[in-house]
This record gives C-alpha cells, sequence and structure tokens, in this order.
C-alpha cells in the first residue's frame, strides 16, 4: 500500500497472541499496534472512524455519536427494505395469485429476486470500492424503489416476476454497502453496536414482516405491500444524500477501469447455477437434461470467469479473495453458515405445522425466538472476542450451534411447541456468536480500498449457501419421505413433502392412522435435514480450524493511498 500498513493481532487475555505477522505487501507485515491492541481496536486511526482511501479519517461531524446517527438511521431504514421485502411478499402470495394467476410459477417472486441480489453482490463490491460507497448506495436505493413501483403496477404473473429481478438489482447494492458502510463508519470496538442493529433490523422484518404482509394483503391490496417500501426508502434515501459524506478522494492518475466482462461471467455463471439449485428437484428432476444442462453451462462459465478475472486489470472477484486464509476461511465457514440456516428457516415452519399441528402465525413464532437471541449474543460478542480473538468466539458459537442441530433428532414426538422453541432461542444465541465476530474481524483485516470487496465476497458465499442448502436439504426430505411412505401401511398417500404438508393441513381428509404416519414420516424427514445442517456446522468449524489463522491480523493505516490500496497479494498466517 501507498503507506505503512501493519496490523496488530494481539488480544487482551490470551499470553499466546505476541505479534502478528500476518500480511506484507508494500509496507509492514509485523508489528503491534499502539493504544489498545486488542482485536476491537483499530489502532492508530485517531478518531472514531478508520482512515479513508486518500489516508485521512472520516469528516469529523462523522466521528461523533451525533454525527453518526442520521447515517445510521440510513442504514437501517435501507436494510429494512431488503430486511422486510422477502417475508412480507410471501403471506400474500395467494392474494396475489388469485388476482394475477400464475399458480405453477410464483416461487419466482422469491427465486427471482434471491437470484438477482446474489449475483449482484460482487459487482457492487468492486464497484463501491472503485467509485465509494454513497453513489452505489443511491443506486441501490433508488433502483430498489423503481422496482418496488413496476412491482404494485404489474399486470400478470411474468410482469411481477421481472420486476422483483429489478428489486433484486437494487437490493444487491443495499445488503452488501450497508455493512460496508458500517465498519467504514465505526472504529472495530464499537462496530457490534452497529452490527447488533443491523441484526434487529433484520429480527423485526422476520416478525412484522409476515403480520404486515397479510394485514394489507387481506383489508387493503397486495399491491401496497410494495408501495409500502416508497416512504421508507425516500427517507433512506434523503438522509443518505444528506448526511453520508465520504473522505475527499484524491483525482486518480488514470480512469478507473470496471470489469465489465467479469461482472457478465459472474452474473452468468451466478444466474445458471442458482437457477439449477432452486428449481432442480420441483420444475423438473435432477438428473434430468434442463438439470444437466444447467450444471454443465455454469461450470463452463466459472472456467470462463476464472480466466476472465485473470486477465483483467480491475476483477470483480480479485484473486487475493481465494488467496489470503483469513478471507477464504471467513467466505467458507459463512457458505457453511448459509447452508444450515435452511434447517430452521425453511423446515421447521413445515415441522412445527405438520408435526406439532400448529396454525401458520403459531408456528412463525417457534422461528422467530431465534431471531431474539442472535441480536443480543452478537451484542454482547465483542466481550467475548476482545479477550479471547475473532477465531476462537466464532469457533465456540458453531461448536455451540452443532450441539444444538444434533439435539434435534431427540426431540420426544410429537412434543410441545416450547421444546424446538427452546431450541431455536438457544441457536439464535450461538449463531450471534459465531457471524458477528467473523465479519467484524475479516472486515477489520482489509483497508477502505478493499472492504466493499471483501464484505461482498463473504455475503455473496452465504446467499450461494442458502442456495445450495435449499436443494440439498430439500433432496434429502423428499427422499427420506419417500423411502418412509413405501412402507405406508394404507395406500394412496401423498408422495413429496409439499404434498404432505396439504395433506396434513386438511387431516380429516385421512384416517387417525394415515395421519400419524405421515406426522411420524415429516418429524423423521425433519430429524435427517438437522443431521445434515449439523453436518455443514462441522465443515464451518472445518474451515476455521484448518485455514483461519489463531489470530486475525487487524489492520492499521497511516497513509494508505486508494491508486495502491490492495494492489498486491498478501497471505495471512497464523501467529
Amino acid at each position: 500500500m501507498g503507506g505503512t500498513d501493519s496490523r496488530s493481532d494481539t488480544g487482551t487475555g490470551d499470553t499466546d497472541a505476541g505479534t502478528g505477522t500476518g500480511d506484507t505487501d508494500a509496507g509492514t507485515g509485523t508489528g503491534t499496534g499502539s493504544g489498545d491492541s486488542r482485536p476491537g481496536t483499530a489502532a492508530g486511526t485517531g478518531s472514531g472512524a478508520d482512515p479513508g482511501p486518500d489516508g485521512t479519517s472520516a469528516p469529523p461531524a462523522l466521528t461523533t455519536p451525533r454525527g453518526r446517527r442520521p447515517v445510521v438511521a440510513a442504514l437501517m431504514l435501507g436494510m429494512a427494505l431488503a430486511a422486510i421485502d422477502g417475508t412480507i411478499v410471501s403471506t400474500a402470495v395467494p392474494q396475489i395469485v388469485g388476482d394475477l394467476g400464475g399458480f405453477t410459477v410464483f416461487s419466482w417472486l422469491f427465486s427471482g429476486y434471491l437470484l438477482a441480489v446474489t449475483v449482484t453482490l460482487p459487482l457492487y463490491g468492486k464497484l463501491s470500492d472503485t467509485f465509494g460507497r454513497k453513489p452505489v448506495l443511491i443506486a441501490g436505493i433508488v433502483l430498489f424503489l423503481i422496482g418496488s413501483v413496476l412491482c404494485a403496477a404489474a399486470w400478470n404473473m411474468a410482469a411481477l416476476i421481472a420486476f422483483r429481478v429489478v428489486q433484486g438489482l437494487g437490493g444487491g447494492a443495499l445488503q452488501g454497502t450497508v455493512q460496508t458502510i458500517a465498519a467504514d463508519l465505526y472504529p472495530l470496538r464499537e462496530r457490534p453496536r452497529i452490527q447488533a442493529k443491523l441484526s434487529t433490523v433484520w429480527a423485526t422484518a422476520s416478525v412484522a414482516g409476515p403480520v404486515a404482509g397479510g394485514l394489507l394483503a387481506g383489508y387493503a391490496d397486495w399491491r401496497w405491500i410494495f408501495l409500502i417500501n416508497l416512504p421508507v426508502g425516500a427517507v433512506a434515501l434523503w438522509l443518505v444524500v444528506r448526511h453520508l459524506h465520504e473522505p475527499a478522494r484524491p483525482r486518480p492518475a488514470a480512469r478507473p477501469r470496471v470489469d465489465w466482462a467479469g461482472a457478465l461471467t459472474v452474473f452468468a455463471t451466478g444466474t445458471l447455477l442458482l437457477t439449477a439449485l432452486v428449481q432442480g428437484g420441483v420444475a423438473w428432476p435432477w438428473l434430468s437434461a434442463p438439470s444437466l444442462v444447467l450444471f454443465g453451462a455454469s461450470a463452463v462459465l466459472a472456467a470462463l470467469t476464472v480466466v476472465v478475472e485473470r486477465r483483467a486489470a480491475e476483477p470483480i472477484i480479485p484473486g487475493w479473495v481465494w488467496r489470503r486464509r483469513t478471507i477464504a476461511s471467513v467466505n467458507l465457514a459463512l457458505g457453511a453458515m448459509g447452508l444450515l440456516m435452511i434447517a430452521p428457516t425453511v423446515f421447521l415452519p413445515t415441522y412445527a405445522q405438520s408435526v406439532l399441528g400448529l396454525g401458520p402465525i403459531a408456528a412463525g413464532f417457534v422461528l422467530s425466538v431465534m431471531t431474539l437471541s442472535w441480536p443480543v449474543s452478537a451484542a454482547l460478542s465483542d466481550r467475548v472476542y476482545n479477550r479471547i480473538g475473532f477465531r476462537l468466539t466464532a469457533i465456540i458459537g458453531m461448536s455451540a450451534a452443532l450441539l444444538i442441530l444434533l439435539a434435534f433428532p431427540f426431540l420426544p414426538y410429537p412434543g410441545e411447541p416450547w421444546h424446538p422453541a427452546l431450541l431455536m432461542l438457544l441457536l439464535g444465541a450461538a449463531l450471534g456468536l459465531f457471524q458477528l465476530p467473523l465479519i467484524v474481524g475479516v472486515q477489520s483485516t482489509v483497508g477502505w480500498a478493499e472492504r466493499g470487496t471483501t464484505t461482498a465476497s463473504v455475503l455473496f458465499c452465504r446467499q450461494v449457501g442458502q442456495s445450495i442448502g435449499a436443494a440439498l436439504f430439500g433432496a434429502v426430505a423428499n427422499s427420506v419421505l419417500a423411502a418412509r411412505l413405501l412402507d405406508a401401511p394404507v395406500t394412496g398417500l401423498p408422495d413429496d413433502l409439499d404434498a404432505v404438508t396439504r395433506a396434513l393441513d386438511d387431516p380429516g381428509a385421512l384416517s387417525a392412522a394415515a395421519t400419524d404416519y405421515l406426522r411420524r414420516a415429516v418429524d423423521a424427514a425433519v430429524d435427517h435435514v438437522y443431521i445434515g445442517a449439523a453436518g455443514a456446522a462441522a465443515l464451518a468449524l472445518l474451515a476455521l480450524i484448518t485455514l483461519a489463522p489463531r489470530r486475525f491480523p487487524v489492520i492499521t493505516e497511516t497513509a494508505a493511498a486508494p491508486e495502491s490500496a490492495g494492489a498486491a497479494d498478501r497471505q495471512d498466517t497464523p501467529s
């Protein structure tokens, strides 16, 4: 880098930490930071925010709580747009289908949005590092609001799906850029505070979204679930324009070059791969021609992406994202977390309704208790990682999650609703202790000019993990059900999870023996999914134990020039 770049990875309460030897690009690769050398402090910044791209700190107004409040409000509103969007639509699906038709393809209301968010994350991360966070965030909010207006005006299901993709293009900018700006605004010691607030937004959205969607669809019109985004987005946009001031950027010697070829190949690869994962086993069999063609084309495009990115001057996904052990290990660990999250978020409501016999609202509350403990655990995690380090804190959190997931198959049948609710409360606490230290830690190992790309890579891997988990665990659940139904005591029973769930919604049409058998079959299927989720937790632990350095090399910048920041590849090594 253009200035001295030292990394502090010492921690209090851990006598074997010593001096970090993490990265050695153009600056000093060894040394402890001045002042507080815990993982929660970015030594040498001198102010409440990390240095900007020209070596200066954020404007003085943003280094004080009063100066940051409007920006934090804007970030929370922007995150709320993305967080509530998925949950508020889900409860309005019957009304949407009743008005527009298209029942056979309505799942693309969610899949299309997810695809657009996921495949655009790397592009927005790179653009925010190149042109600044503010223009990318503004563009994301505007694009999301345009998509919302178009969704409200949709005249058929195909148009609504297309406009949901437009929303997703804006949602990708919101998710990645909000997390990056949060890291820019706060020094390491204070980042758990803002991350806990953002986690609270997601927790609130998971509870309020379905309620708001149901009320608007039932008592107004389903189009209002999209129009309600307009006032929220308008306030967020005004706060960003008015109060977010980035450090002055020096004029670059050469005009910044955007790797549009790489962006196109990344977008195409992600679209084909996620389409294969989302639709495989649903719209067509896994070993059918469409699945094989999509997976084959994804592999070819992935190879092409590697070639294009290696030749690009400013690649969308730089090689150092996977060459640095710290970033690579966090990418893999959070990808595994995304995979295991499918068990509670997708299959627990099915378990609560089909096995425990709860209604949709009560089943949602069984899951929502996880969102109560998650932000609390995340907010308190700094008290742990400041003493023992980011890596060990995350290992403790995921180890606890592994045990909790393994406990699920031992719940009694049919059991009481508080049994899975208690496990979800504990799981939320464990995952809060796992995710936030890794995100804060990995953001703290890079400078301003690499933080957007790093944050986007982490979120991208988590999103891909969720898509893989939905496909993998859906196949597991259906295979277990199919095996159980082969030995069913009565004939004519449904043969997949969706059909079984619909049959159990009307148990009067089944005999008592058939109903009990189906409930036990669903119980067995969900048990196997949780065992698979425990396997994903083990993969996350493996990534941290074998790849992550014992102490994250926290960066200390004194005069980082933007044009050289991150120009050299670095290799994190454990102390």
